[in-house]
């Protein structure tokens, strides 16, 4: 396998941009656990390789627990994980896959049940932000180990 473009090094602007969305989202405040979890759960939905085996590594490194990766996939049939982590892992699928249903109101009112309005936009950047990655490194041809 080749990478198609070095998308950093063809374009250094449009990768600053991608890493101030980084920037931003890693300084909200937003829990670090939870972000990896967005991460890794939208990569999955997307099928980015690269982003996938990325995350799952940060958040070992992190020491969340094999299982807990595991089954992200699977969280709905899993007990393993917080009401407030199943609010966030539903609204990265709905957000992900907003042309299928969009965010409905119910989810929304579960999700603000632990975030406020602020964090709630900024739970809606850091979904944008890993899509915004995926498609980047599916669309250059990343995969696991080209970097």
């Amino acid at each position: 396998m080749e990478v198609r473009i070095q998308h950093g090094k063809v374009n250094p602007a449009a990768y600053q941009t991608m890493m101030k969305l980084e920037g931003f989202v890693k300084e909200s405040g937003l829990d670090e656990t939870l972000y990896e979890f967005i991460k890794i759960r939208t990569s999955q939905i997307n099928g980015c390789a690269f982003c996938l085996d990325m995350h799952t590594r940060d958040l070992r490194k992190m020491g969340e627990t094999e299982q807990r990766i595991y089954l992200l996939s699977a969280w709905r049939e899993a007990p393993i994980y917080s009401e407030k982590e199943r609010a966030v892992l539903e609204l990265t699928e709905a957000v992900t896959t907003i042309s299928a249903a969009g965010v409905p109101q119910e989810l929304f009112d579960r999700v603000r049940k632990h975030f406020d309005e602020r964090e709630f936009v900024t739970l809606i950047m850091a979904i944008n932000t890993i899509n915004s990655w995926n498609r980047i490194a599916i669309s250059t041809g990343m995969f696991p180990g080209c970097m």
